[in-house]
């Protein structure tokens, strides 16, 4: 309808040109479902032809559900063609088929509404993904009380409407479903990393979260007294390297507390934690999340046992709208529960949180003021390097002294013969930035730092260099099996998978497919860094039992899969990229 310069348009036409538009995106989305069933419809099991002699096991194809109980079988493989040509991963294309054939056969009125244009698409399939374990009558029962509700309220009030209605229907269910989220505990880190930085989520007893709160005040508080004038979120940042090396953070908090006393008139009043007027606060989870500290707790004592602080109660839950579409696509079978209201954007890896206000940032925001307050807590260059060579000494101190406790009773006693944790990093840096020390260098499993961030990652403890592994050099074996050198070199060529749109990270126990199948009574030299390519266990297994793909190497870098019906794709270190069909003649 409003075609042409949309700068000529007057502003009452420019809003109806974007509601039009969103409109067709919707019918574009809702045509999309539809091309995912009609493609499951056609590679039902019962429509491929029986291959004799072969099993469902051992890695072969197998019939699946996707979608949950009612929705139809298809065979498993073909869900990697789709995903293919839609651009999206395996894991992705059969959530998405999943989604589809659900709306279908579980959610008919939903689905109703999404054909006539009466509900937004990714609100619908968010229901079915909500409602996939249910059992088909349970989802029904939802699809009667939600179907004319999706697009009349805010998406946080129906997932509230769709939760009470799967309580209802299902109460058993629900029930096991909330006693099995009281049980997921653990520690988590992000996948992501933003200019050397990661993010780690906790969840744990309440009252470990608040005695491991007050560790960490304690030990920014020591920091603090050891001459460090940065912001306290800065130091409690720095507390949690220290705390990985439980000798090093005694030997702090007793250097901080022998310090105290010698100067006794140094001020020490602990900095105050920020409350919740100073920073929004995420909602709180069902088990405790680090959350904010409002106390303050006694360094200079120098004593673990005595360390205890409270926490601050959590500010109000925002119910406001998120009204965009943020459907999921990780790639794992299971992917992490945040406990907090995640929103991921398509085919982003990283994970941002919403707080219901519309803002989507991290979990906790940094800011603890405004840049000015940031800036005043800075420590001057030659104040820094005082500072780290002041810690190092502490580290040294740490592992060459006598064990704490008996200094502590005037005792003598034996060296510490406990080292800290060993970590082993790779780093990817050309000949310029070794040598001058600026620049930009990649690191395995966190991605690309600047080389000064470097002495950060490496810390104050001892290192070992290793030699540097030239990828140029073929290696191989006269065996099936792969050595682990070949293995690392295998991880070193190719960070990722190398199947179209993988997403998984290669490590050590990642499948290598042999690219030409390996043969017994074949030549020397099969099992090679030439002849090998990370895989997930699904895209191997494809690529090994699927009828109809082929897989060749182009050259060094650059491998060409071919599906069942004739797309081609090349997959390089610049990515995956399709190769345009060449007409029948």
């Amino acid at each position: 309808m409003f075609d042409g310069d949309l700068a000529s348009l007057s502003t009452t036409d420019l809003l109806e040109s974007a509601a039009e538009h969103r409109a067709e995106e919707n019918r574009c989305a809702a045509r999309r479902l539809e091309h995912a069933q009609i493609f499951a419809d056609r590679h039902h099991p019962d429509l491929r032809p029986a291959r004799p002699a072969r099993r469902s096991c051992d890695g072969r194809e197998r019939a699946i559900v996707l979608g949950g109980d009612g929705c139809p079988e298809i065979a498993e493989f073909a869900i990697a063609e789709f995903g293919l040509v839609v651009g999206i991963s395996a894991a992705a294309a059969a959530r998405y088929i999943g989604q589809a054939l659900a709306l279908r056969h579980r959610f008919p009125f939903t689905w109703a509404k999404v054909q006539s244009g009466e509900a937004t698409p990714w609100r619908a399939t968010r229901i079915a993904d909500a409602c996939l374990k249910l059992s088909e009558g349970a989802a029904r029962y939802v699809d009667q009380r939600v179907a004319g509700l999706i697009d009349s309220i805010t998406p946080y009030r129906l997932e509230k409407i769709v939760n009470a209605a799967k309580a209802h229907t299902d109460p058993d269910r629900a029930r096991a479903e909330a006693d099995a989220k009281a049980r997921e505990r653990g520690v988590f880190v992000g996948r992501t990393d933003e200019h050397g930085t990661k993010t780690v989520y906790i969840r744990a007893a309440s009252g470990a979260v608040i005695r491991y709160n007050a560790s960490i005040t304690s030990i920014a508080e020591a920091l603090m007294t050891l001459g460090d004038t940065r912001t306290l979120q800065h130091r409690r940042a720095d507390a949690i390297e220290i705390m990985a090396d439980p000798h090093y953070m005694i030997e702090l908090l007793l250097q901080a507390h022998q310090h105290s006393l010698r100067h006794p008139t140094q001020d020490t009043t602990p900095t105050p934690t920020p409350t919740p007027d100073h920073r929004p606060e995420p909602p709180t989870p069902p088990a405790a999340a680090v959350g904010p500290n409002t106390g303050s707790s006694r360094a200079d004592e120098g004593l673990l046992s005595d360390w205890v602080n409270a926490c601050g109660e959590p500010g109000p839950d925002d119910e406001a709208d998120r009204d965009a579409p943020h459907p999921s696509t990780s790639d794992l079978p299971d992917p992490l529960d945040i406990p907090f209201k995640d929103v991921v954007e398509p085919f982003d890896p990283g994970l941002r949180v919403d707080r219901g206000d519309g803002d989507v940032s991290a979990i906790f925001d940094p800011a603890t003021g405004d840049a000015a307050a940031a800036d005043a807590g800075a420590v001057d260059a030659e104040a820094q390097r005082a500072l780290d060579a002041r810690l190092a000494q502490i580290k040294h101190d740490a592992h060459t002294h006598p064990a704490t406790g008996a200094r502590a009773n005037g005792a003598g006693g034996a060296a510490w013969r406990l080292r800290a944790g060993k970590t082993e990093i790779f780093v990817h840096l050309t000949d310029h930035t070794l040598a001058t020390g600026t620049g930009v260098l990649r690191v395995e499993d966190l991605g690309p730092l600047l080389a000064g961030q470097l002495s950060e990652l490496v810390g104050h403890g001892p290192y070992v260099v290793k030699p540097v592994i030239d990828l140029n050099d073929a290696v191989s074996v006269d065996a099936y099996e792969i050595p682990n050198r070949i293995r690392e070199r295998a991880k070193l060529m190719y960070p990722v998978e190398l199947f179209p749109y993988g997403t998984r990270e290669t490590h050590p126990a990642m499948d290598l497919d042999h690219i030409e199948p390996y043969d017994p009574l074949g030549p020397p030299g099969q099992t090679s860094t030439g002849n090998l390519a990370p895989l997930g266990r699904f895209p191997h297994r494809v690529k090994t039992h699927g009828r109809g793909w082929n897989v060749r190497r182009l050259d060094r870098k650059t491998l060409e899969w071919r599906t069942p019906h004739g797309f081609t794709f090349h997959v390089d270190p610049t990515g995956t990229h399709q190769v345009p069909r060449t007409p029948d003649p």
